[in-house]
Order: structure tokens, then sequence, then C-alpha cells
């Protein structure tokens, strides 16, 4: 245990990397001292003295018995360092150090499953522990991130004045707010990663209809996504989508997209989206097309084989059948749908859990600072207060926009698939809602097929009850 030592500071923070340091520059800059310490531990040294007019908030440590003496009791340390055993390395080495009403926060992208596990250990511990999100990445750590926390609600009470005062503002709103209980922070930053990998891959797609469909340039590309980004479209994403597509290489003076290699990178969080959809029975379909794409995508030389012996796609498409307008109804269509699916999945996350998870906060806390902050976001906080447990695309606003937008969706599936342009992120979302815009599915056939061949049984649309059998059992006996 700590001895009873006053320190100056008022928060904590440990791992002054390039997220941890522009964090703790956001948090000095808002009012509050903050100590800190970094592995190496000339880091803090150097990052105090780059500090400028903001130093004299800063306190630098070189000891972690230093760092936690400086923080005032009770404490509240932040911890950015990298997801996985380093967490868990570095709350070993903190808990002897602190007194149990001190709170240890990970806001690194952990998986939920992990903060989970370690608020059931700070419980069984007598300690305490918060797992928080934070999206935005560089220039929102620095300016003001989306913050999504999970944890009990006395930590949310120690800690939630600095998190709202250093977050992200849509008018005088923090984008900031406590999810619930343990991982439900981390949980809805990872769905958050999910909708924005379904969110760019659409995009992605409408692009390459535009350039290899229509033989459009760049420039004029970037003219589409600039016009699109005045309207219901508009969106950190789209504003980006056209400044890609405008910017020229300096070392050739090509357009940059012309020289970026097309293999896409990923950290593993839209993965994780897709398997917890997957465990939790809930349909995200056109997040897994997007994860899947960007796997495909790391298949380059494979791509080039397939090329060589199928030949490549047709490459011209006719902009009587689809223009640029049909192609932003399709990708709000689309828009609307995964986020649908995402929001439907923190819904039965909440409900495995026994997660508050209030659905319209988490929209109002996505309308800035995060990488999928959009104009849409404020439409779908109050369709989700209207009705939280509402799929998202049933609510009045959006069952409108989709009645007027799907048929442009599917339009372009269509054109994609007829010319052999790839759009596996909007076709999943067309199947989506073509699934469930159908009152009698095809589901009954694979009930008769798993009773046939399993004895699985099956329930009768004219009785009540289930377990019931065909006649293919009697056979069978």
């Amino acid at each position: 245990m700590a001895e009873a030592v006053t320190g100056s500071a008022e928060i904590g923070l440990i791992g002054l990397g390039t997220m941890g340091g522009n964090l703790a520059l956001n948090i000095a800059e808002n009012g509050f001292s903050i100590a800190v310490f970094n592995r190496t531990a000339d880091k803090a040294d150097s990052f105090h003295a780059s500090a400028g007019a903001l130093a004299d908030k800063i306190v630098p440590t070189k000891t972690l018995e230093d760092f936690v003496a400086a923080i005032k009791s009770p404490r509240a340390i932040i911890l950015m360092v990298p997801a996985g055993d380093a967490v868990d390395a570095q709350i070993a080495a903190l808990r002897p150090l602190l007194d149990p009403q001190d709170l240890i926060i990970d806001a690194g992208n952990a998986n939920y499953h992990d903060t989970n596990r370690r608020d059931e250990e700070a419980k069984a511990a007598g300690a305490r522990f918060m797992g928080i999100g934070v999206s935005g990445g560089e220039e929102g750590a620095r300016f003001g991130p989306s913050i999504m926390a999970g944890g009990p609600a006395d930590g949310w009470d120690q800690v939630g004045h600095v998190l709202e005062a250093i977050s992200a503002k849509h008018g005088d709103v923090p984008c900031a707010a406590h999810l619930g209980d343990a991982g439900a922070g981390h949980l809805v930053k990872t769905v958050h990663n999910g909708i924005e990998y379904a969110d760019m891959q659409m995009i992605a797609e409408v692009y390459g209809v535009m350039r290899d469909g229509f033989g459009m340039t760049s420039a004029e590309i970037a003219e589409v996504f600039e016009g699109w980004n005045g309207g219901i479209l508009q969106s950190y994403l789209i504003e980006i989508s056209g400044k890609v597509a405008r910017a020229t290489d300096p070392e050739t003076g090509r357009p940059m997209l012309d020289i970026i290699l097309d293999k896409a990178g990923q950290k593993g969080t839209g993965r994780w989206t897709a398997i917890e959809a997957l465990m939790l029975g809930t349909p995200a379909s056109a997040i897994e097309a997007a994860v899947a794409a960007r796997n495909l995508s790391a298949r380059l030389d494979e791509r080039k084989m397939g090329e060589a012996v199928f030949g490549a796609a047709p490459q011209a498409s006719d902009k009587a059948v689809i223009a640029t307008q049909m192609l932003e109804a399709a990708l709000v269509a689309g828009k609307i749908i995964c986020y649908a699916q995402g929001f439907g999945l923190i819904l039965e996350a909440a409900k495995q859990y026994g997660w508050a998870m209030p659905l319209p906060e988490i929209a109002k806390i996505w309308r800035e600072g995060c990488i999928i902050r959009s104009a849409m976001l404020n439409d779908m906080a109050d369709a989700l207060a209207e009705d939280p447990s509402r799929n998202l695309m049933l609510a009045p606003f959006f069952s409108a926009k989709l009645s007027e937008t799907h048929d442009a969706l599917r339009k372009v599936v269509a054109e994609g698939a007829l010319k052999g342009l790839p759009v596996p992120a909007l076709s999943a979302a067309l199947s989506y809602f073509d699934i469930m815009r159908t009152e009698r599915s095809t589901a009954n056939m694979l009930q008769g097929q798993r009773d046939f061949f399993g004895a699985h049984g099956f329930e009768r649309t004219d009785k009540d009850g289930s377990g019931y059998h065909g006649p293919w059992a009697m056979n069978a006996s």
C-alpha cells in the first residue's frame, strides 16, 4: 500500500507514445495538472521539455514510485500502453503501490473481453478499474476525441469531469459518456471501428465504380465526393475521401491514388466486431464483408494470377444505367444499414452483460471527435431516443430514406455484378435489407434439412410448440 503522500497532480498517465503524449497535452491544456511516466525513463523529461507553455501543468517522473506519489489521492491513472500483455504487466506493477480507492483506467484499444477480466480481477482484489475507448486518432487525442467509458459508476464520478473536458464537443455537448460496467466502453469502441470498416469499404466500392466503371479521373472523383459532403452524406470519411482523391504525389506529380498500393492494413478491431456479432448471434454482414475485403486485398499475388486466368473485368459501365447520383443514394442506403447492424450488436451485448448502453448517448458522442462522425448521427440519436430497441432502419426517418434509396443500392449492386465490379459490403447490406423485409424467409428449408439429417426438430406454422419432425423420420425408422 502506498504511503499517505499528497501529490500535486490531479491525474496521471503512463505511456507517452503518439496517442498518450497527445492525450496528456490535451489534459494539461484543459487546466488539469498531470503526472506522466514512460517505460523509457528519459522520455518523460523530454516530453516535459517540449511541452512549451503547458509544461507548468506536467509533472515528469522517472520511477513508478515517484509517479504514484505525484498524484493526489484518490488517484486516477490512465494507461496508454499497447493492448494485451503490456496492460496486464503495467497493472501488476502499479497495484502494490496504490490504495484501494485508487483508479486504473485502460484507455488503449483493448478487447472488451480482456477489460471484463481485468474488471473482475480488480473487484476480487478490492481495487478499482475502468476501460475507456478513445476514438479520433492522433488529432482527436490532442484536440478532443470521442470517449466511450465503461466501469464502475463511482469511477466515472471521479474522472468524468476530466474526460468530458478533454473530449470533442458537439456545440457545447461533450462527446464523452459512461456506457455501463466493465468492458462496455471498449465494446462500443470495437463496434465503432467495425462500422468504420464498413463505411470506408462502401466508399471505396463506389470509388471503384467511378474509377473502373465510369473511367473517371481522380480529380473528377474528388469533385463528386466534395459535392456529396455538402448533403446527407456529410461526414469526416467522405470529406477525407475527397481530399485523398484530390491529392497528387509530390515525387511523380501523378494522382496519389495511382501511387498507393491496393493492400489494406488493419489492427484487428473490425475483425473483433465480426467475431462478436457471430458469437452473439447478431447480423453484422456489412461489417463482416468489409473485414473480408481487407483480407482479400492482402492477397495481391493471387489476385494477379486470378486476372491472368479469368481476365480483367470490363472497364466501362453505362452512366445512363448508373449515375453518380445513384451511387450517392446507394451509399446512403448502405450507411443506414451498417449503422443499424452496429447498434443492433451493441443492444445485444447490453442484454448479454446487463450493461446500461444508452444508445442515443452513443450516437451523440460519435457526432464529433471520432472517425465515423457524420451529420446523419443527429437523426440516429433522435430515432434511438424514440425507441432504442427498434431496428434503426425501421425508424420513420430512416425507413423513409431507405424507401427512397434501396432501388439505387439494388441497381448499383446489380450493375457491379454484371460488369465484374466488386461491391461486397454494398451487396451484403442489400441482402440484409431484403431478408429484413421478407416475412416468409427460406429458413423453413434449413429447418427441414436439419431435421432430416439430425432430427433437430422444428416449429410448425399451424401449431404451438416445438420439436416436431417431418415424415422422413418415420421412413428412417
